[in-house]
């Protein structure tokens, strides 16, 4: 079970668990130009989720980043109660995972310039990772060793005990690995850039063509003022497979097989050529009711010689 200690707020003040976590948590400055501008942006409210609880226990001797945190175990214990029993589902199956995190023992105003331990000159927060932020808000990826109910047991942990957990999300490699992107300030004084390539997609993508009749009328559509690149958005949605899927608003009617992108339909078939399976867009339609088709959703019909039909 998720230990019932409460967290302390930035200051001390008041336990913060199970309850809302805002700037407030922090004394009102001294009214200057910065802290007016930030205090007429909205607030957004945040609701711990759980507690890190780690082998370190003062700020100083706490690991900066998790490469330097290789080998220290600790665990982050869920709120019971709130609803997390199905939310950690399928969490064991990922070797890392991103914890997002509060900075509870930050100092109580962001500091706009901060003296990172690898630089020799002080470096705009924003480039850096220090605690002194806007929001005190920190990322992390540790390796997730368990999942024991309520509790994930981490290894590579670079955060203090009590740490109040934001949220937790898979580390995807292929997403989120870029061997290649700069360094910044960091960036040796030879010149030396990282290389190497992105991890592939472990899914398998397939391959999407388009009819002719569907070519026609994504140009028409372009020529006349469509605003977007529909062909695009269809072929990034059909590339992860033509399964219905309602977060991709893929779905078999007594029509066959439509995919929805904004409020156009577009048909489309499996199909074999010599390279193998393909999926073929052969039609785009509007997925607007016969009654409330005007402008291009009108237009198109027309233009293609489309009888109104209800394509819901």
């Amino acid at each position: 079970m998720a230990s019932k200690r409460p967290f302390e707020s930035p200051l001390g003040r008041q336990p913060i668990q199970n309850r809302t976590v805002t700037e407030h948590e922090r004394p009102a400055p001294p009214m200057t130009n910065v802290s007016e501008a930030l205090a007429s942006m909205p607030s957004l409210l945040v609701r711990a989720i759980g507690t890190v609880r780690s082998p370190f226990h003062e700020l100083a001797e706490t690991p900066r980043q998790p490469r330097a945190a290789e080998g220290a175990r600790g665990r982050i214990e869920l709120v019971t109660g709130m609803g997390l029993d199905d939310a950690i589902a399928d969490l064991a199956g990922w070797d890392y995972v991103w914890v997002i995190f509060w900075f509870h023992r930050a100092a109580p105003h962001f500091k706009a310039k901060v003296l990172p331990p690898r630089s020799e000159r002080k470096r705009g927060v924003l480039s850096t990772r220090a605690p002194h932020r806007p929001n005190p808000i920190g990322l992390s990826v540790v390796r997730l060793i368990s999942v024991e109910g309520h509790v994930l047991h981490v290894e590579d942990l670079d955060l203090v005990d009590g740490t109040p957990v934001l949220d937790v999300k898979p580390y995807v490699p292929w997403t989120d690995a870029i061997p290649s992107a700069r360094t910044g300030w960091l960036e040796p004084p030879d010149g030396h850039k990282p290389g190497g390539e992105r991890p592939a997609d472990p899914r398998p993508t397939w391959r999407v063509s388009f009819a002719p009749r569907a070519d026609a009328q994504l140009a028409w559509m372009h020529t006349h003022g469509l605003g977007f690149d529909l062909r695009a958005r269809i072929a990034d949605a059909l590339a992860l497979g033509p399964q219905p899927h309602a977060y991709r608003r893929i779905k078999r009617d007594a029509r066959g097989l439509r995919i929805a992108v904004k409020e156009w339909y577009a048909r489309f078939e499996i199909a074999s050529d010599a390279a193998g399976e393909h999926l073929l867009v052969t039609s785009i339609e509007s997925g607007r009711r016969p009654e409330e088709r005007e402008g291009l959703h009108l237009e198109l019909g027309l233009a293609f010689c489309e009888a109104p039909s209800e394509t819901r």
